[in-house]
């Protein structure tokens, strides 16, 4: 990692505008969990409120965000928090009891543990109204198992930690004075094998806004505890990216059980009744921004009641679920959308229904989710299997990693619905089997899934190939044309490459989305068209955006539910499956008898990083069919260790021009779009091109 100190304009930039983007990742982060959570400032004013403080005080969060906690609290205590509060932000942490005054007038006694400046100036308060026996640890001084914190940091694209807070003090025990500056790699556990890929993470968020992951972490004196790490992309408005912020939590007390937890808590259904009509409701935090005929029927709520603001999210789940519903964002969270889980909803008549929910969560800064909802039968809910893969609806697709069973999980929930669908991952990684897969399950398929691969089409084209052409329409358009759009009609279409279509089709596209109809190249006549959309892409439609490369509007509309296939080198559980069935195939149709894999070929095929991705492999045990001559695979194993020597010849400033030259390639040579890319200025790019003699032939 590079030693030297981030620029200063950017580390004042991640001071300021920074810290503000760092204020809506943490909002979104306590908005869920299951115990009731104030934000506050140093007058006691309430900045940020979760839904449970929602519930606990019978207010929605609108009405909690702006108040003084003093207005919540029955009036003959409220001197009481006139003495306290000095004492808490001089201290730095109290834990005691408050007398609330909730709904209806209704007073209770409420414990809390405050913790001062999470965020420079923002206090945590986190509540329960349940009455607890003091354990061994809290009658010690130490935390109750209620309380969290939460150690938030920002770090420059360099890694340098640039700024520190008071909950990163407590857990990992450095003060600011002495981790500002360091490298934040210093925080990762030297036991932990997945610390070397660190850099690939912070890829990761720079390529899809955020990343989250748990791993073991540090502390000051050595001790390790298992974190649970969000770490947002913080970029300028003009699409740059000047570094990253941090929410660490320290999940060492639950990491033995939480998967164990899940299990049992979280059951999923074995199979979905296809002919049941999927709830679809997104919104921003408690607030229900849409929702479709089926939810608000499954509820026995109106489209008037939504508009008139009296259908309120939170008030739809029982306390009884709080728990599930915060494994479930907390997986959202880390992985863009959590698996199926079985909950109930209250209806608007005080009947219970119960569903299959899950949960994408689309945006973080500020927070926006989708949920999903299927409505479950007495038969369903007798048949439901825990963990079960759902591996009848996929023949085609290969593989039974975590990782894997997520994306099926996704793709089955999802293909019922008519949400648009947007794949995401790097080529080869299967985005195209996972889209014939949605459109297999839906209840279109029984009409056509037609596939457009927009990178393959030339520009001047590919508008003629989605909607056709009338006879005329220009030179050499001497019959009508039917586009793909006309050909999909009432089935699915499948847009792969979607990041190629050129910035002067895309509002065509846009409103034949919206409006679900189009005219053809030279006619007049509106076509209307029912069509899924399934979409699919390689590239980085985040950061297209913030170079002007792609349409915001076109962007969301497009990710409504988003499934990220992981690369081949982060699940290496599936390779030996996959490289005896691609050895099966190619052996019958070669008419081969080759039946086995040697276990020191196997084990090279496992430790190989795979940049092609599962279409590479699949070509490497094609050409090993080819030259085996008995029953035992003969793979080329010399290659490997052929591209091992180069990359290991090359040095860093090969390597340096090498990255350079491509991402000029992907820009079309322009010098200013490459900088954005790579976040430097244009005149540094120019002084490394010149440094490393890249010129206009390497760009072509």
């Amino acid at each position: 990692m590079c030693s030297a100190s981030p620029q200063p304009q950017s580390r004042q930039w991640l001071l300021d505008s920074g810290l503000k983007r760092l204020e809506l990742l943490f909002r979104a982060i306590l908005y869920q969990p299951a115990e009731p959570i104030l934000i506050a400032d140093d007058d006691r004013c309430c900045r940020d409120a979760s839904s449970s403080a929602g519930k606990l005080l019978g207010l929605p969060r609108n009405r909690i965000i702006g108040h003084r906690i003093d207005d919540f609290l029955e009036p003959g205590f409220r001197p009481q928090i006139e003495r306290l509060w000095p004492a808490f932000l001089q201290k730095g942490e109290q834990r005691g009891t408050l007398r609330i005054s909730g709904a209806g007038g209704i007073v209770r006694d409420v414990e809390y543990a405050a913790k001062v400046d999470v965020l420079p100036s923002r206090h945590l308060l986190e509540l329960s109204d349940k009455p607890r026996k003091q354990s061994g640890a809290a009658a010690a001084g130490e935390d109750p198992a209620w309380v969290h914190d939460y150690a938030i940091y920002l770090f420059a694209a360099d890694g340098q930690i640039v700024d520190w807070y008071s909950g990163a003090e407590r857990i990992y025990g450095y003060q600011a004075k002495e981790i500002v500056g360091q490298p934040v790699s210093c925080l990762y556990s030297s036991n932990d094998t997945g610390s070397v890929q660190w850099h690939e993470e912070l890829k990761k968020a720079a390529a899809q806004g955020h990343f989250g992951n748990e791993r073991w972490q540090k502390k000051k004196d050595g001790p390790q505890f298992w974190a649970n790490v969000l770490t947002l992309a913080l970029r300028s408005e003009h699409g740059e990216l000047q570094g990253y912020a941090n929410v660490v939590r320290d999940f060492s007390k639950r990491h033995a059980a939480v998967e164990g937890s899940r299990r049992n808590v979280i059951p999923i259904s074995e199979r979905l009744q296809k002919t049941s009509d999927a709830g679809v409701v997104s919104g921003e935090f408690d607030q229900i921004i849409e929702a479709n005929g089926a939810f608000l029927q499954l509820a026995g709520y109106s489209r008037e009641d939504l508009a008139a603001g009296r259908l309120y999210w939170p008030d739809l789940t029982p306390a009884e679920y709080s728990h599930r519903d915060e494994l479930a964002y907390e997986e959202a969270l880390l992985h863009g959308a959590c698996l199926p889980y079985e909950k109930e909803y209250v209806c608007k008549d005080g009947t219970r229904v119960s569903v299959l929910v899950t949960l994408a969560v689309l945006n973080l800064s500020p927070l926006h989710w989708i949920t999903i909802i299927h409505p479950l039968t007495e038969d369903e809910e007798m048949a439901r299997v825990a963990n079960d893969t759902g591996s009848d609806n996929f023949e085609e697709i290969v593989g039974r990693s975590v990782a894997m069973k997520r994306v099926l999980k996704l793709a089955d929930t999802v293909a019922p619905t008519e949400a648009t669908v947007l794949i995401l991952g790097e080529t080869g990684t299967g985005k195209e089997l996972i889209a014939r897969a949605i459109h297999r399950l839906s209840p279109r398929k029984n009409f056509p899934c037609i596939t457009l691969n927009c990178a393959a089409i030339p520009t001047g084209l590919l508008e003629s190939e989605l909607f056709g052409y009338e006879k005329g329409a220009f030179t050499g358009a001497l019959s009508q044309k039917i586009g793909r759009f006309e050909l999909a009609h009432r089935g699915t279409l499948f847009l792969d490459e979607v990041g190629d279509i050129p910035l002067d089709l895309q509002p065509k596209l846009l409103r034949a989305l919206q409006e679900k109809a189009f005219e053809r190249l030279g006619g007049t006549k509106t076509i209307p068209i029912d069509v899924r959309l399934v979409a699919a892409t390689n590239r980085d439609l985040t950061q297209m955006m913030g170079h002007k490369l792609f349409r915001s509007d076109l962007y969301y509309r497009l990710k409504v539910f988003p499934i990220t296939i992981p690369p081949l080198r982060d699940r290496p559980e599936d390779i030996p499956a996959l490289a005896e069935y691609f050895m099966r195939k190619y052996g019958r149709e070669m008419n081969r008898q080759v039946e086995s894999i040697p276990a020191d070929t196997m084990r090279a095929l496992v430790n190989w990083p795979w940049p092609g991705n599962v279409r590479e492999l699949e070509n490497f045990i094609e050409r090993s069919v080819i030259l085996s001559q008995g029953r035992e695979l003969r793979a080329p194993l010399a290659e490997f260790r052929a591209d091992a020597v180069n990359a290991a010849g090359s040095t860093l400033a090969d390597m340096e021009r090498d990255y350079i030259v491509k991402v000029l390639r992907e820009t079309g040579g322009v010098v200013s779009s490459a900088a954005i890319h790579l976040g430097v200025p244009r005149t540094t790019l120019n002084a490394l091109m010149q440094k490393l003699g890249i010129s206009r032939k390497d760009m072509e």
